[in-house]
């Protein structure tokens, strides 16, 4: 019996963003299955706990039958192969990117060559975007609804406000 193709899309998805799900979306043409891969890294110090951002993620992926969602820590190879997939997908969004993506992949390859490295750009219209610069504009008061989808909006909003101190505007 032949394997399904899964590939794994990691990251910290702090918040997921539109151009996380354009990779989803065109990786979730390409694939039988796509699991998309909260990564729990102790060196961020995320905005979001692993649990909400996982439940972000959920909800943003529901519409793809063929997309999931999990957790996972430490070495990505090896929750790769865990999960029996034959590719992981890392997006890229400018040539800054690259060079450490490109390391990893390499890395990747050398623990396990059976897990191929795909590295997919989002559209040109999300290659500005970064979870970072999101949540600054977010924080700053600024409007990122045409960034995230409206799950992540509230919460971003809700996380900025409990964050205000007592007596700010």
């Amino acid at each position: 019996m032949k394997s399904m193709r899964t590939v794994i899309y990691p990251g910290s998805f702090d918040p997921i963003t539109y151009g996380h799900l354009d990779v989803v979306q065109r990786a979730a043409r390409m694939f039988e299955k796509v699991i998309v891969a909260v990564a729990d890294n102790d060196s961020k110090q995320p905005l979001f706990t692993l649990a909400e951002r996982q439940q972000l993620v959920t909800a943003a992926v529901r519409k793809w039958r063929n997309v999931e969602t999990d957790r996972f820590g430490g070495l990505l190879i090896k929750y790769a192969r865990q999960r029996r997939a034959t590719a992981i997908i890392r997006g890229l969004r400018a040539v800054s990117d690259f060079e450490f993506e490109f390391q990893l992949a390499l890395l990747n390859r050398r623990m396990d060559d059976r897990v191929e490295t795909i590295f997919m750009m989002p559209k040109d219209t999300y290659t500005f975007l970064s979870s970072r610069i999101v949540k600054e504009i977010c924080r700053l008061g600024g409007d990122v609804s045409a960034f995230v989808p409206e799950a992540v909006h509230e919460a971003l909003l809700r996380k900025f406000r409990s964050r205000k101190a007592p007596g700010s505007r």
